[in-house]
């Protein structure tokens, strides 16, 4: 990847910071700080060539907090999680709405991939990796 690009990626991912959604606010405060099983996380992460809502990198685990607009993106996600799978990261992908109702269902599930073994060891991680919660 060029530098400008990175630079915009760097510079958008700022942006995103500044303009979260009430539901990644929310989670933010919850996983902040290694506030959440021990583990540093970012938001708004640069990862490739993609920005991700949240990201473990001592876990290789992206956390993504979907809103309706994913609805019609679907094919474009899954093309995103699957580059991001062969850079190595595991895929939460949660709909904002089971955020708001179910929020301990979610961090449990976040959870649980941070514990698995990692999918590069030839162990999958069962209900991540892409999918949506249930």
């Amino acid at each position: 990847m060029n530098q400008a690009r990175q630079k915009w990626l760097l510079q958008r991912a700022k942006e995103l910071r500044r303009n979260q959604t009430p539901q990644e606010t929310d989670l933010w405060g919850i996983i902040r700080a290694k506030r959440f099983e021990g583990l540093k996380f970012y938001r708004q992460y640069v990862v490739g060539s993609y920005i991700v809502d949240f990201c473990c990198p001592e876990k290789m685990l992206v956390v993504e907090l979907d809103g309706s607009g994913h609805a019609e993106r679907e094919n474009k996600d899954q093309q995103r999680d699957k580059d991001l799978r062969q850079l190595g990261y595991r895929v939460v992908r949660v709909w904002n709405s089971e955020w708001n109702t179910n929020r301990n269902g979610v961090l449990e599930i976040i959870a649980e991939a941070a514990k698995a073994p990692h999918p590069a060891f030839g162990v999958s991680p069962g209900t991540v990796g892409g999918e949506k919660s249930p």
